[in-house]
């Protein structure tokens, strides 16, 4: 069962129920489900969980699917939570925490969100779904969207790391190579969606694939037994799961799971593409779109998100702050984070190693701050990119 209610706009406040199949409010903003968390919080407690399955769907009453017999999955979510003592050690910090998304069924953090978003599919009778792709969600479409019999249709810039053109294509998905950006590529899909029958899951372009990634800070929560760390720094492309994590803490502050505290929340950029971090430093509502973006990081090349009011809101909510890093430094990170904690980063996830060296060095973390990276992709997905950059130097 769920206690989903029913789904809101955090723009206009317009509401849906959960019978129908959403992208956008027509007012432009992306949607977000709502629960009944006075009635979740007198059938659920933290205990409740106990002995559940290890993955995201321990959490299923907070999850919008109606019906388990639409359930789509290959085990995602419930990732190791690995305190990093060798690299506390070396940044000078008493706690440091990596949640190692590597280890979801396609290797990235896609599929908590795609796993969402293709049962919600099944279960409106959806045929055929269509996703922009720069880096890993498009092989995570495809997967669960083979799982569930249903057709998927995957656009991606021709500069798409091979490891992510080869596996969407080995699940069987239609794959069109666009000379552009992920912007391009969605752009196609919206000409093209209702001529071709195609449900548009595009990052927080439908209202289901931010649930999935929202699990991430239910988890992070009980993994650290109910409290949550002082700082989480994430890498920032469309934001689905710096949201996600926001919506998760206040919920279960409203379930009484947690208290009041709230992590600083970091959002992190390549310098080659940092329209949130522009805004957030011009002190501005919405990001303007990012001219010529260029960047190693597949997974934060995105010059424009449909979602950055929501991104800067939860940013600023948290006292936290934003910044962007050179590919040089990310790249630099991944062979330090391997020799030093014998973790194959990506380049997102090395992004955060890089913001969190300049971070203590600005004295914005200090040493007593528990804090928490993500590494969002195993690094054996880029093994074309990082080979050209060694080749390159």
């Amino acid at each position: 069962m769920t206690f989903a209610r029913e789904i809101l706009c955090p723009r206009c406040h317009n509401r849906f129920s959960l019978s129908q199949l959403l992208n956008l409010c027509s007012c432009g903003s992306p949607l977000l489900v709502r629960y009944d968390l006075t009635k979740a919080a007198t059938a659920l407690s933290k205990t409740t969980l106990s002995g559940r399955t290890p993955t995201l769907w321990r959490y299923r009453e907070l999850l919008p699917l109606e019906d388990d017999a639409n359930l789509v999955s290959l085990g995602e979510g419930f990732t190791p939570l690995l305190e990093a003592k060798n690299l506390a050690r070396e940044f000078g910090m008493q706690r440091l925490w990596i949640k190692d998304e590597a280890q979801n069924p396609t290797g990235s953090f896609k599929d908590r969100g795609l796993s969402l978003a293709v049962s919600r599919a099944k279960e409106l009778g959806v045929k055929k779904v269509a996703i922009p792709s720069a880096g890993n969600a498009g092989g995570s479409l495809a997967a669960y969207a083979a799982r569930a019999g249903i057709e998927a249709y995957v656009f991606m810039p021709k500069d798409t790391p091979a490891a992510n053109q080869i596996e969407a294509r080995q699940y069987g998905a239609l794959v069109t190579l666009v000379d552009g950006l992920i912007n391009d590529c969605g752009r196609i899909i919206a000409e093209k969606k209702v001529a071709e029958g195609w449900f548009d899951v595009s990052t927080l372009k439908e209202p289901y694939r931010v649930e999935g990634k929202k699990t991430m800070g239910y988890e992070i929560a009980e993994q650290l037994n109910w409290t949550l760390p002082d700082v989480i720094i994430y890498p920032t492309g469309g934001g689905t799961g710096l949201i996600g994590m926001w919506k998760a803490f206040n919920e279960m502050a409203e379930l009484g799971w947690i208290g009041s505290k709230r992590p600083r929340m970091v959002s992190v950029q390549a310098s080659g593409c940092a329209p949130i971090v522009q805004a957030f430093n011009d002190g501005k509502d919405t990001a303007e779109p990012w001219q010529n973006a260029k960047t190693v990081a597949s997974g934060l090349r995105v010059p424009q998100a449909v979602a950055d009011f929501l991104m800067l809101q939860a940013l600023r909510e948290s006292k936290g702050t934003a910044l962007s890093v050179s590919d040089d430094e990310m790249l630099a990170e991944i062979p330090r984070v391997g020799r030093t904690e014998g973790i194959f980063f990506c380049p997102e996830g090395a992004a955060c190693i890089a913001a969190l060296r300049r971070l203590m060095r600005q004295g914005w973390v200090n040493p007593n701050d528990d804090v928490l990276i993500f590494n969002t992709a195993s690094g054996l997905k880029y093994l074309d990119v990082i080979r050209d950059n060694l080749v390159n130097k």
